[in-house]
C-alpha cells in the first residue's frame, strides 16, 4: 500500500528575519567600532569636551554644551550597542551609520570655519578628515552585516 503525499516545499524566512553570518574579522571590526565610539563618547563628556566645540557648527539653533554632552551620550549607547547587542547588530549597524551622517555637517563646519582642534589644524588636515566620514559609515555597515542583509533582502 503506496501513500503518496505531496512534497512540502520549506517556506524562507523572511530576510528580516533571517540571520546574517558574521566572521571573525566583521566581529573584531565591529568590537573595535564599539570601543571607539565608547572612547569618543567618553571623551566628549570629559577630557576633550572643550575640543569638541570646533565642530558644533554656528548655524545650529541648539546650545553647543547640549549638544556636545547629548552626542557624547548617544555615542557611548551606540558603542555599548556595538559591543554587547550582537543580536540586533544589523539594525545597530543601520543606526550607527546614520549617526556619522547625522555629524558630517559637524565635520564640514570645523572644516569651513577653519577651527582647530584634534591636531586638526590646517585646511589640508581638515580635508583629509573630512574624507574618512564615508569610510566610518561603510565601516558600520560592513562590519554588522547591515549592508550584507540589504543586498539579501529580496532572496
Amino acid at each position: 500500500m503506496s501513500v503518496w503525499r505531496p512534497i512540502r516545499r520549506r517556506r524562507r524566512q523572511p530576510a528580516v528575519d533571517r540571520p546574517v553570518s558574521s566572521s571573525l574579522s566583521r566581529s573584531v571590526a565591529r568590537v573595535l567600532l564599539g570601543a571607539f565610539l565608547l572612547y569618543t563618547g567618553v571623551s566628549h563628556l570629559s577630557f576633550a569636551r572643550t575640543a569638541f566645540y570646533a565642530q558644533v557648527p554656528p548655524w545650529l539653533p541648539l546650545n553647543a554644551d547640549f549638544v556636545i554632552i547629548a552626542s557624547g551620550v548617544v555615542e557611548i549607547a551606540l558603542g555599548a550597542s556595538l559591543v554587547l547587542l550582537n543580536r540586533w547588530r544589523v539594525q545597530v549597524g543601520w543606526v550607527v551609520a546614520v549617526f556619522f551622517v547625522v555629524v558630517f555637517p559637524g565635520n564640514i563646519s570645523q572644516f569651513i570655519t577653519h577651527a582647530n582642534a584634534f591636531g586638526l589644524d590646517s585646511d589640508l588636515a581638515r580635508g583629509i578628515r573630512l574624507l574618512f566620514q564615508p569610510l566610518f559609515v561603510i565601516w558600520a555597515l560592513w562590519s554588522t552585516g547591515a549592508w550584507a542583509a540589504f543586498r539579501n533582502r529580496g532572496s
